[in-house]
């Protein structure tokens, strides 16, 4: 019998990785976990948790003009670029030792280093060779820049939260909830902001209707939000940066954020001379189970690229968990199901969404109930702010079931949340119209809303 260094010996300090490495270690297996960078991966060190703080800096100085509408005088606070930086890099670096610790602290053996798989069950970090009997890939994803005249030029999501001095101009290009998430961002942190995006509206694979609600939003707001839009080249200037785009037009910028994407992280891997099977981009073909076209080698998150969430990662590296070492005693073997899965985009104002689309909902279930409400929300009656709040749901004709759930403002992450789970539960539109409200909220509207609208 073939005896292995390790049982299982996962490749990624990320959301899955870590859960997957944690989770198996905890059911005693050996595990040991080979990370190249800070422990975390994009989630924690330059994506949902830096972002999302940043999001919160940029709401103040909503905030501050808002107070006035209540009573509030005086002149608002100035944004320190360099303090929100540096009390930002230190949270990173707190959250960063947590996950070294919790991965330690279940035994997991943590190994610095970039990883080559040699063969099914090895894998080289630099002079040193490890084997397993079972590996998990969960490297995850990068930005991916177009090879634009001065793409040299350009940052992506990982430069821009450090960037100096803090851009009074930003050019950001790509129309993705990453694009208009730090559109909305910087511009609530006082930047003139533009945003180009080469089709006809942001947010491809959103609700039509969110969508467009989204854009005029966030036009109000300042954003210079340009459509049909590209970038042909990039010319660095004594003010900064001149950007040509295809109808010959130009704009100047201080710098220019690229979020047109991402890739699954995998050069330098050794997939290919191990054979195992990958798509057009990259991603690594998987099963149900999680396993790729070699035997004993997985993978899970994005670098599979199915649906490219933390949470998600999570779910499935908990799926290979289970079918590795068997369920948690008195609990079922996991599942990841990729129905009803619930997310927000951090634009200004944010937006919740769980289930189908309007066209997603016809094109399943034909026949299908639509209910909206836009209105002002309570706060902005004396805020003085032109801020409107959308909402939609979409109900399965046949069976009563509420299949799509989408709201544009305030906090709609938070309240997607909870209506997400009876989603996934399969509540009816009778079962909201019975629920009592929260009374004075937004999210009360979701379970108010009597009449559909007419096709």
């Amino acid at each position: 019998m073939t005896v292995f260094d390790f049982d299982l010996l996962v490749i990624g300090g990320g959301s899955g990785g870590v859960r997957a490495a944690r989770m198996a270690a905890q059911r005693g297996a050996k595990v040991a976990l080979i990370e190249a960078q800070a422990m975390g991966g994009t989630c924690v060190n330059v994506g949902c948790i830096p972002k999302k703080l940043y999001s919160y800096a940029a709401h103040f100085a909503e905030s501050f003009e808002a107070s006035h509408g209540f009573g509030w005088v005086g002149p608002a606070p100035v944004l320190d670029w360099s303090a929100l930086k540096a009390n930002r890099a230190r949270e990173i670096t707190r959250l960063n030792g947590i996950y070294l610790q919790l991965l330690k602290g279940a035994g997991v053996q943590v190994i610095e280093g970039w990883a080559t798989l040699a063969d099914a069950h090895t894998v080289a970090v630099g002079p040193q060779r490890l084997t397993a009997k079972n590996i998990l890939i969960a490297t995850g994803g990068k930005s991916s820049v177009p090879e634009i005249a001065g793409h040299e030029h350009v940052i992506t999501s990982n430069e821009i939260f450090d960037i100096d001095p803090f851009p009074k101009r930003l050019l950001v290009v790509g129309g993705g909830y990453i694009a208009c998430e730090f559109a909305s961002i910087f511009k609530g942190l006082g930047a003139s902001v533009t945003q180009l995006y080469r089709g006809a509206q942001v947010l491809r694979g959103f609700d039509d209707e969110v969508r467009h609600f989204i854009a005029a939003e966030m036009r109000k707001a300042g954003v210079d939000l340009r459509l049909n839009a590209d970038v042909v080249s990039i010319v660095k200037t004594a003010g900064g940066l001149l950007v040509t785009l295809q109808d010959g037009s130009t704009v100047e910028a201080d710098a220019v954020l690229y979020a047109t994407g991402r890739v699954p992280l995998v050069q330098g891997l050794g997939l290919e001379a191990l054979g195992i099977a990958q798509k057009p981009d990259g991603a690594i073909v998987v099963n149900e189970s999680y396993q790729t076209s070699v035997p004993h080698i997985y993978a899970v998150g994005d670098v599979t690229a199915r649906v490219q969430l933390t949470p998600v990662a999570l779910g499935e590296a908990m799926v290979v968990v289970d079918h590795l070492l068997g369920a948690a005693a008195g609990k079922a073997p996991r599942s990841m199901s990729y129905d009803f899965i619930p997310t927000a985009v951090f634009t200004h104002p944010n937006i919740g969404t769980v289930g189908f689309t309007e066209v997603e909902a016809r094109e399943r279930f034909g026949a299908v109930r639509v209910f909206k409400s836009e209105f002002k929300a309570l706060m902005h009656t004396l805020s003085g702010s032109s801020e409107r709040t959308f909402m939609k749901l979409l109900v399965d004709e046949a069976s009563d079931r509420v299949v799509g759930l989408h709201m544009v403002g305030a906090e709609a992450g938070e309240i997607v949340q909870g209506f997400a789970v009876a989603m996934k539960a399969g509540a009816t539109k009778a079962v909201f119209d019975s629920t009592i409200g929260i009374h004075p909220t937004a999210a009360e509207e979701f379970v108010t809303m009597r009449e559909p609208v007419k096709a």
